[in-house]
């Protein structure tokens, strides 16, 4: 279902839609209202596992925070994804801030969690629509392949799996495997 299908909404008229039917979450892409993809249960534990390790991380660094909506522009359009988790830092956003609303800043990482239907390079190509937009680092998590690729604005993607360590300087003292990842959201080898 798309919200809007004949005109296009603007980014104060998508930000003050009542909430979607159920547990539907809707991105602004093109000044269309689209529902994002339901998770399903590997992917809510990976997210779990996800937010669990960078959550001890961060103590005191920033925010990671499951489904929180980003204000962005993406071709010059306003644009408003929702991405699995992301984690912005106390310098991009005041650790006072206390708004309920959309992040208002592009955060140091975004993470989005390959569902089915999705293919890698439909996430890729969200990925470089992330960097075009100030967003530090992207991570694709894909857990058929059991790997998570990370996407630099200055460099080529690097994807990590098994037990090669995943560092990263902009995330000083954050690391990890793959495997770690998966181990902990107990997502079976044969995905």
């Amino acid at each position: 279902m798309i919200l809007q299908a004949n005109n296009q909404l603007t980014l104060q008229q998508f930000l003050n839609l009542p909430p979607g039917d159920g547990d539907i979450t809707y991105e602004l892409i093109d000044g269309q209202a689209i529902p994002k993809m339901s998770p399903k249960f590997f992917h809510s534990k990976l997210t779990r596992a996800l937010l669990y390790l960078i959550g001890q991380w961060c103590e005191g660094q920033g925010e990671v925070c499951p489904e929180w909506a980003i204000t962005l522009t993406r071709d010059g359009r306003d644009w408003v994804p929702t991405p699995d988790l992301l984690y912005i830092c106390y310098k991009r956003l005041p650790a006072n801030w206390d708004e309920d609303e959309a992040c208002p800043v592009p955060p140091d990482l975004v993470i989005e969690i390959i569902s089915p239907g999705q293919t890698f390079g439909q996430m890729a190509a969200k990925a470089k629509d992330y960097l075009d937009a100030k967003v530090l680092r992207v991570w694709v998590v894909d857990s058929k392949a059991r790997s998570i690729t990370v996407f630099y604005p200055d460099a080529a993607p690097q994807t990590y799996m098994g037990e090669e360590l995943l560092t990263d300087s902009l995330f000083e003292g954050l690391e990890f495997t793959a495997e770690q990842v998966f181990q902990k959201a107990k997502i079976p080898l044969d995905t």
